[in-house]
């Protein structure tokens, strides 16, 4: 099933994939060298994968995603005359402290990951607790394509095209209690293949935690995510299952999830605990409250140069206030940051 609600985050897909990058590969590549690569594409995939995501690097993928990815219907845009960017800037400059500090570091050493098997603990205040094998877990759920802008705290932004399915659909599968107004999420915790978790950086306390009011997750916008750029998720951008909320900082969209606990009360997140004054927990992307050591009001938009910088003004909930505005009806934002 494809959501796609016409609100002013919307646009047609012709202002998904620039004209000119595209066009400058078929001049460069030519009808030939563009037929390999059509051809080293994953079986799920097609020419019109590849014309419209250049430059995405072919993968195996599980079964469960081969088998639901033919059904998806792409082009769910949500996003305005932005142009996505490119895969490879989107899966080698990430934050993922697990695999290390710098940017780089989840793509040089994420490769160890192993992702298969993988299951995800259900618990909490549901009806239906379990511990589910990743193929389980993902049988109830049509996968969609969701583009979205992403904002990191640290001032820099990238759109992606993501593959996954609304929480909301997993809470109802899964049944909440009325005890239930919280969800949390929990990262794994490998220090053998996750390097940065031997590192004790900074005094993170893992593994890494994350969480959602009820009525965010409920959110039409809020997914759980499989895969992006019409494959599945690369280790270094949180394979094989993590959460995408397009109006938080980044942080807030926890990768490689293993337990999803619907909770009573407001769970202790990762950064907050590390730096409550610095990161809340709502962390709702918002340029009129700067963080205590650089502003919010602006954003580097990826990719972006020493020479030619790509730089614009961040918009209030990352440009999704139609959408999400409403639950923060009486918040104080400032406050509640």
């Amino acid at each position: 099933m494809l959501i796609k609600v016409p609100k002013a985050s919307d646009c047609h897909e012709s202002d998904v994939t620039p004209e000119p990058f595209y066009l400058s590969r078929r001049n460069v590549l030519g009808a030939a060298v563009a037929g390999l690569a059509v051809s080293s594409l994953p079986r799920w995939a097609n020419a019109a994968d590849a014309e419209r995501y250049p430059g995405v690097e072919p993968g195996k993928a599980p079964s469960w995603f081969a088998e639901k990815l033919p059904a998806t219907k792409w082009g769910a845009v949500n996003v305005k005359d932005e142009a996505v960017t490119p895969f490879k800037d989107a899966t080698h400059y990430n934050n993922f402290y697990e695999f290390g500090a710098d940017k780089g570091d989840p793509a040089a050493n994420a490769g160890a990951l192993k992702t298969e098997p993988w299951s995800v603990v259900v618990d909490g205040e549901v009806g239906k607790p379990g511990r589910y094998e990743l193929e389980d877990f993902m049988k109830p759920y049509q996968l969609e394509e969701r583009i979205y802008r992403l904002r990191c705290v640290e001032a820099w932004s990238m759109v992606i095209p993501w593959i996954g399915f609304p929480i909301s659909a997993l809470l109802k599968e899964v049944e909440p209690t009325s005890k239930a107004r919280f969800i949390r999420f929990e990262t794994l915790q490998d220090p053998k293949t996750m390097p940065g978790q031997r590192s004790g950086f900074a005094l993170i306390d893992w593994p890494y935690v994350e969480g959602l009011r009820l009525d965010e997750a409920m959110n039409p916008l809020a997914i759980l995510a499989v895969g992006m750029y019409g494959r599945e998720l690369p280790n270094q951008n949180g394979a094989p299952l993590r959460l995408v909320v397009p109006w938080k900082y980044g942080f807030k969209s926890i990768k490689s999830i293993v337990r999803i606990s619907l909770v009573s009360e407001q769970p202790k997140t990762t950064w907050q605990s590390i730096a409550s004054d610095e990161y809340g927990f709502y962390a709702n992307v918002n340029p009129t409250v700067d963080h205590p050591r650089w502003t919010q009001a602006r954003e580097r938009r990826l990719p972006s140069g020493l020479f030619k910088p790509n730089v614009r003004d961040t918009q209030m909930f990352n440009g999704y206030s139609d959408e999400v505005a409403s639950l923060y009806t009486g918040l104080d934002l400032r406050k509640n940051y």
